[in-house]
């Protein structure tokens, strides 16, 4: 699933192309995503500018003249700047037609991905109203994290996947945040010290602002606007890498299941 670096790597793609631009038309070739393409946004955003392309956790916002366009790329989706003439795939599902000629195209195998729009407050949606903050923000630091984590039982990478605690982390990041800051993803979040997150605070700004410099992550469907995959899959430390040693002191990197999902953790260098 495309996570903040993924989506912000995106967002910096696409906005150069958008902004300033009018949209022409909306084209919905399959409205059925994981949310239907809601009528409002055909009728209502053809005839507005493209005013601000923005991210908030793991949402994009096309901000126009009179709403605000709201993307969610799903486990699969990608969005992609195409020629209006472009054929469109088997997975293209929607277009925002540009007046220059050119699209911006939602290409969404698994259609686990939303499209919506709404006239008011983008931080009054259902969606977004309850969201953490940025995690690149101030508002995010170690004594944030350290109140929040005071008298949790749950194990501290599910934590930092609570978009209410922390906005749009994900599973391959808090990972290897965790690795950097020598933390392992089964503690108990109570359990840490100010110190330990202060650390993990840095850690986490540290791999995500390295993961955005890479374009991102990509293990199966992710594609960054031109089309190209992330990079920073390369460089990962423990994510996946059950099994191989560790880069750092060459230990067996080690996996476990934490509610749903594995983490992956080196069991000399975390504790």
């Amino acid at each position: 699933m495309p996570e903040l670096p993924e989506v912000e790597t995106t967002r910096r793609g696409i906005a150069p192309h958008l902004l300033g631009q009018r949209v022409r038309a909306v084209v919905v070739r399959n409205p059925r995503l994981r949310w239907k393409v809601p009528v409002a946004l055909v009728t209502e955003l053809p005839g507005q500018t493209v005013r601000a392309v923005e991210r908030r956790a793991k949402y994009l916002l096309l901000r126009a003249d009179n709403g605000t366009v709201i993307v969610h790329l799903g486990m699969s989706g990608s969005l992609r700047i195409a020629d209006r003439s472009d054929p469109a795939g088997r997975f293209d599902h929607l277009d925002l037609v540009l007046e220059d000629g050119t699209c911006l195209r939602l290409r969404d195998p698994r259609r686990f991905g939303s499209v919506l729009w709404t006239r008011g407050p983008p931080a009054d949606h259902v969606l977004l109203r309850n969201i953490g903050p940025e995690p690149l923000t101030a508002g995010f630091d170690g004594m944030y994290l350290y109140t929040r984590t005071r008298r949790r039982t749950a194990a501290i990478r599910d934590l930092l996947l609570n978009a209410r605690i922390v906005a749009g982390i994900g599973n391959i990041y808090a990972n290897e945040a965790l690795f950097q800051a020598r933390i392992r993803p089964s503690r108990r979040a109570g359990r840490l010290s100010r110190p330990e997150c202060g650390r993990l605070v840095a850690a986490i700004r540290g791999t995500l602002t390295r993961a955005i410099k890479a374009g991102g992550t990509t293990l199966r469907d992710f594609r960054k606007a031109d089309g190209a995959p992330g990079h920073f899959q390369h460089t990962l430390y423990v994510y996946g890498r059950a099994g191989k040693r560790c880069r750092r002191c060459a230990a067996q990197i080690r996996a476990l299941h934490i509610g749903q999902r594995r983490a992956f953790y080196c069991p000399h260098c975390q504790h």
